[in-house]
């Protein structure tokens, strides 16, 4: 009788949901290639793709996307010349800006142009 001896690595490996889980968090962190962390974990760039996708659709994964930055509040007398009009008057206009990334800005009309370029960088750096 003959027997077939495999050897290697098995190219249908199963993958937990908590192995999924990890190297889906692995692959989200900052500054993080990609690529580098398909190639440590022997998978494809597309496993991660599909893999992140369907963890967040099971609600496993929050949307990576949506992240929390904080703020500092100053006064409104302290930056009355970015802010626009004051209390009591007729309010600007306002405009909204569709970002690349999803997101949108809603500003006045006559915000300086300076002021919202930081504020577009910064929205599409966050």
């Amino acid at each position: 009788m003959l027997q077939e001896v495999l050897t290697g690595v098995e190219r249908r490996r199963r993958w937990s949901v908590e192995e999924k889980l990890s190297i889906v968090a692995e692959a989200c962190a900052e500054g993080i290639n990609l690529s580098d962390v398909a190639r440590r974990h022997d998978i494809t760039r597309q496993h991660i793709y599909q893999w992140r996708r369907e963890l967040r659709d099971k609600g496993l994964l929050s949307d990576a996307r949506c992240v929390f930055v904080p703020v500092d509040v100053a006064g409104d007398e302290a930056h009355r010349d970015i802010i626009g009009a004051g209390p009591g008057t007729e309010r600007a206009h306002r405009v909204e800006i569709g970002l690349r990334n999803g997101r949108s800005v809603r500003v006045a009309a006559d915000v300086p142009e300076a002021i919202l370029h930081r504020i577009i960088r910064i929205a599409e750096a966050t």
